[in-house]
């Protein structure tokens, strides 16, 4: 299961603001648990117990939610964070953790809702495969800058590879998968830009 670095403590302030949150932006669209699960393509159940914070949300599950409500993980993550500040040291830069797909993203950007570009640093440990059906946002604008290892990464359709110094820019319309060949980790700063 994903969680936010420090485990998965239902009782984490953190954890706890994620699960309310999710359940004001369903609140917001005055959908019912029935018509979100229908939209996002997950059960009843599952979000039932998600937004009571009895259970933390996977990187897959987390995605899916993310592109029905056309937000950005990492924007998600950042509205449940304390307040902002325009400067984020690293060690207080909220990191996100789904140790069975075996990814790892910290959000570097301090979070801030007005402003529309992000940057993330992802890790992916040799193997993982981490696929998403489409865009939280329609026309999102990436640059996915390799630091260490490499990265196959399928962008709707379209297949490359990045190594370490290579840097891809896209934006995305429909799906994207991203796969770490091995054998050593890959490392990447993923920046993004609302269109």
């Amino acid at each position: 299961m994903g969680h936010l670095e420090g485990g998965v403590d239902h009782d984490d302030p953190l954890e706890l603001r994620l699960a309310a949150r999710l359940a004001e932006l369903r609140t917001e669209r005055a959908w019912s648990l029935e018509e979100l699960a229908h939209r996002a393509g997950v059960s009843r159940s599952t979000l039932s117990r998600l937004e009571r914070a009895e259970i933390s949300p996977t990187t897959a599950l987390l995605a899916k939610l993310c592109a029905t409500y056309e937000l950005t993980m990492s924007r998600l993550l950042a509205e449940v964070e304390p307040a902002a500040s325009p400067l984020v040291r690293a060690d207080r830069q909220a990191v996100w953790r789904d140790d069975d797909a075996g990814i790892t993203r910290r959000s570097v950007s301090p979070p801030s809702a007005g402003l529309r570009g992000e940057v993330i640093e992802v890790t992916l440990r040799p193997g993982a495969d981490i696929a998403y059906e489409g865009s939280p946002v329609p026309g999102l604008e990436h640059h996915a800058w390799v630091l260490e290892g490499a990265v196959e990464l399928t962008v709707d359709g379209t297949a490359h590879e990045a190594r370490a110094g290579d840097c891809l820019r896209f934006r995305l319309w429909g799906s994207s998968r991203w796969r770490c060949p091995g054998p050593a980790p890959a490392r990447y700063v993923l920046a993004i830009v609302l269109p």
